[in-house]
């Protein structure tokens, strides 16, 4: 029997590789002589980098650029021929800024990371977001490639974006000249409003409730000063509102589980297989918006292949599952209990993937 495992990280214990590998493990517990294609994932966020350099190989540069609070973070950038990859996270993820202070949080680091795919000499650059800390429209990013603005200022979070009325992108876009610049993001908010990166993502960054709508106004004059009608289009409030910066370059946005799954040929690995496995840390109705599981289950219904999920918890019932196009979804903490879970996630896995594998295999 041939088994594709393509899971997501699961969330603050496992890498999408190191979750492939625990999921292979206990799979082959009980079913050794089935064939199994081990093919992590990843929607742009977290362990973006990782995913695609454990299938299309290439060179990992390792740089050093501005955190979000102007400690210095490493970061990679993958260069594959001519196309190089960054991950926003590396260098603005939610680790990385300190709690309630994503109202100070920069994205110098971002733009730092995008200069140092520029220097690769790459003809397309794809920027994976997702997973940030920072909420401040992508202004650092674009003081980090020249950009300047009138009053203000753009390096150090939303709340000095006082007195802004103006930003001259031009120096910025001439840095990203003759390039094809992708932002690979799973969310397609706007930059503000109701559903904004702000209103829509901002509590889980630590923004207060009650500072909600002055921060929003913050992003707002960053909008009026950069490109309004950009601002929203669909994605521009990814990772804090980075894909406005970005679509203000020039940038066209994808989804990045789609461009994952073309990048290691999940479709035609996909038909290649008898059963498809997926999995993520919380396997929820939420993944449906762009989230690994639902795109690996789309790309395996088109092949006519059952698409099964293992997950650290599982809160949808089977009617929601079937809506995701999932067959069944098998819980960590359902077999092994929270605790374990989290200390044990590898051995938990394993477990886990042995017990489907009793289930599933046609051994």
């Amino acid at each position: 029997m041939r088994v594709l495992v393509a899971p997501d990280k699961f969330a603050g214990t496992l890498t999408a590789v190191e979750a492939a590998e625990a999921i292979a493990a206990g799979w082959r517990r009980h079913a050794p002589d089935d064939e199994l294609d081990l093919a992590p994932m990843s929607d742009g966020g977290p362990g973006f980098v990782d995913v695609l350099h454990a299938t299309l190989g290439g060179e990992l540069l390792v740089t050093t650029v501005e955190g979000p609070h102007g400690e210095e973070v490493p970061a990679t950038v993958l260069h594959v021929g001519d196309v190089a990859y960054v991950e926003s996270a590396q260098a603005i993820g939610r680790h990385l800024v300190t709690e309630g202070g994503a109202e100070f949080a920069t994205t110098v680091g971002a733009g730092e990371l995008l200069l140092a795919a520029l220097g690769t000499g790459a003809t397309t650059v794809i920027v994976g977001l997702g997973g940030s800390g920072t909420n401040d429209g992508g202004a650092g990013l674009l003081d980090a490639l020249g950009a300047v603005a009138d009053a203000g200022q753009l390096d150090g979070g939303p709340v000095l974006f006082a007195g802004l009325s103006s930003v001259d992108l031009a120096p910025a876009r001439a840095k990203v000249a003759g390039v094809r610049l992708v932002a690979a993001t799973d969310v397609d908010n706007p930059l503000t409003g109701l559903f904004g990166a702000t209103k829509t993502y901002g509590p889980q960054k630590g923004i207060a409730e009650d500072r909600l709508y002055e921060v929003d106004g913050w992003l707002e004059q960053l909008a009026e000063a950069t490109d309004r009608r950009t601002s929203l289009v669909k994605g521009a409030g990814a990772a804090g509102g980075l894909g406005h910066a970005l679509l203000c370059l020039g940038a066209v946005r994808e989804p990045g589980i789609a461009l994952v799954a073309e990048a290691v040929g999940l479709a035609s690995r996909a038909r290649a297989a008898d059963l498809v496995v997926t999995g993520e840390g919380a396997f929820d109705f939420s993944s449906r918006s762009g989230k690994v599981p639902y795109g690996v289950a789309e790309i395996a219904a088109e092949a006519l292949r059952p698409c099964i999920a293992m997950a650290g918890q599982v809160l949808v019932g089977s009617r929601e599952m079937r809506a995701l196009g999932v067959e069944n979804a098998y819980s960590l903490v359902d077999l092994v209990g929270e605790q374990r879970a989290f200390e044990d996630p590898v051995g938990s896995l394993q477990a886990l993937g042995e017990r489907v594998a009793r289930q599933w295999s046609r051994e």
